[in-house]
């Protein structure tokens, strides 16, 4: 319905109400759509709304296969955490349901195969003997249910490390082998789908970009539904790429995960290899390590076995194009035309780049000048924005040329002409590309379109960021109950909540500063009560003065003259006191 009403050459007008025979004209358009079986559109449509509904990412994947897990597990837990036995023969049964949540929880082996029970009751009496019911039945029910799940890893770890020694691991498969064939195979699939899709995109490409350049061959193919083809594999292509990134980081995660388990495995072997007693707080840790690394494993063998459903089930909505164009009709169609690569398109205008003083108002971002270019939000999935609106065509644009920075969006093109030509009125191309998305309604999902058309949706909700489409509201009742007190009650005896009482206190305090407090004594009770009065003894006191005092004396100074002689042979020597009276001094 959306697609027939977006559709210019239909005449619906959105902001309008239908009339009776509006609707009657709708209805047959739309069951007219659904029946042409031979136009790609519609199985592009049906692709897109397939992988909406169905695609989700490794963490939305994985949690909800661990809710699914929880559920199927939610009876055992609550029989064996409400369980209080007294006797024991309920001791005994309730020890069976602990093992079966074991072998439940662990998914190593099937719960009828005798000899798989054997060896998890084996494990779990070495970690968990029966002796210890009674304090694990003395526990909360949140300190049992976390109990069962450290029991659960070490016993599904012992059973490991008994594989891996030869003396045990039945029913447990070797999943790491199994993913190292796997995920290369998957990827090989994907990859060969990739080279189809790849391909006859560049076929059909060249064959439209033919139809424009000459008027003969534009009346001989316009009847052929290129673009809608074009559009259907562009539109494959993308979801396989999706799919291909998942398959690679699988890889990525298999191969660490191999190197940490056989490490883990090794450390266990030395700790515990040959030796009678073993410490638990050494291996234990090493016990849970391994029943991680091996869920990690088989979250893993889930995640591939949902990209192979997916690529399997996309392959459907690809068929029509081996109905309309079969390798012999499109051979013919082909001669005499050059079919160009996605690559050889990119190398040609890798020499050519936008002058940015040609625009003054327009701002242009390069590799050497912007940080993270490689990381910038590129519109349209990265096609070239002035061949959209103008030819039709889905050309991936070559970012090396410039890309516009208009209104905060980055745009890309797949040449200098059509970037310079887009750059003059941008506005104008980007409102061509969403009328084209309007009468071909596949390119809104592929050129990611859709805030460009928000008012068509007959409900108003957030869509998740990792998807493309809007999901329909699911409502459902539920219910909640809370503990009246949590926490145990904490009450403040002089917390008071009225002003007023604040103030009346304060103002008592503030009084008591102006009181005194009196006592009295009468004969009648002086006698009844010890009294006792402490005082500190007379101490002899003794003080000593010195009384430090100085006087100055004149210096003396006396010279004698004559000492070395003279003409007479006799000395005369004379004495002359040059010394200051004390009286000037």
């Amino acid at each position: 319905v959306k697609a027939v009403c977006l559709d210019p050459r239909n005449n619906f007008h959105v902001d309008q109400n239908l009339t009776e025979n509006d609707v009657q004209n709708l209805i047959q358009l739309c069951v007219s759509r659904l029946l042409d079986t031979s136009n790609p559109s519609l199985s592009t449509i049906k692709m897109q709304v397939y992988f909406d509904l169905n695609y989700t990412n490794r963490a939305g994947l994985l949690s909800e296969q661990q809710h699914v897990l929880e559920g199927r597990l939610a009876a055992v837990v609550r029989e064996i955490t409400d369980s209080h036995p007294c006797v024991q023969e309920e001791m005994e049964n309730l020890y069976q349901k602990i093992i079966s949540y074991m072998l439940l929880s662990s998914g190593l082996g099937s719960p009828t195969d005798l000899e798989v029970v054997r060896e998890v009751t084996a494990a779990l009496q070495s970690v968990f003997p029966q002796t210890e019911m009674i304090t694990f039945i003395s526990l909360s029910k949140k300190n049992k249910e976390q109990q069962l799940k450290n029991l659960a890893m070490l016993v599904t770890g012992i059973r490991l490390y008994n594989k891996e020694l030869g003396q045990g691991g039945s029913g447990i498969d070797d999943l790491p082998a199994i993913l190292n064939e796997a995920i290369p195979a998957a990827t090989w699939t994907v990859n060969e789908g990739l080279n189809t899709c790849h391909m006859l995109a560049y076929q059909y490409t060249a064959l439209l970009e033919s139809m424009q350049e000459d008027q003969h061959r534009y009346t001989q193919l316009r009847s052929l539904k290129l673009k809608e083809a074009l559009f259907n594999v562009r539109q494959y292509e993308a979801f396989l790429r999706i799919l291909l990134s998942d398959a690679i980081t699988s890889a990525q995660e298999t191969e660490k995960m191999n190197v940490q388990f056989a490490a883990t495995m090794e450390q266990l072997k030395s700790t515990a290899q040959n030796k009678v007693s073993i410490d638990t707080k050494e291996v234990f840790p090493l016990f849970a390590e391994l029943s991680n690394l091996w869920t990690r494993f088989q979250d893993e063998i889930l995640l591939l076995s949902f990209l192979t459903n997916m690529t399997n089930n996309l392959q459907q909505f690809s068929e029509i194009q081996s109905q309309l164009f079969p390798e012999e009709v499109l051979t013919s169609l082909l001669e005499g035309v050059t079919v160009k690569t996605d690559e050889e398109r990119i190398r040609e205008t890798m020499g050519t780049r936008v002058n940015v003083s040609d625009f003054k108002n327009q701002e242009w971002l390069f590799p050497e000048t912007t940080d993270n270019f490689d990381q910038l939000l590129i519109q349209y999935c990265g096609f070239c924005a002035h061949a959209i609106g103008v030819k039709g065509l889905t050309i991936p644009g070559n970012p090396a040329i410039g890309i516009l920075k208009h209104r905060e969006k980055c745009y890309v093109f797949s040449s200098k002409e059509a970037a310079y030509t887009f750059a003059q009125d941008p506005d104008k191309f980007i409102q061509l590309n969403v009328e084209k998305a309007q009468e071909y309604a596949e390119l809104i999902q592929l050129l990611q379109l859709h805030h460009r058309f928000e008012y068509l949706a007959p409900y108003v909700q957030a869509r998740k960021a990792d998807k493309c489409l809007m999901e329909p509201t699911i409502k459902c009742d539920s219910s909640t109950q809370t503990d009246t007190h949590i926490l145990p009650p904490t009450i403040v005896a002089s917390y008071e909540w009225n002003e007023w009482e604040l103030r009346r206190k304060a103002i008592k305090l503030a009084n008591l500063r102006h009181k005194l407090t009196h006592a009295m004594q009468t004969d009648l009770s002086h006698m009844r009560r010890n009294n006792c009065t402490q005082v500190y003894l007379p101490k002899d006191v003794s003080t000593q003065t010195k009384r430090d005092n100085s006087s100055n004396v004149p210096r003396p100074q006396i010279f004698l003259e004559g000492l070395r002689g003279g003409s007479s042979p006799a000395t005369q020597m004379v004495k002359v006191d040059l010394t200051r009276p004390v009286d000037e001094t």
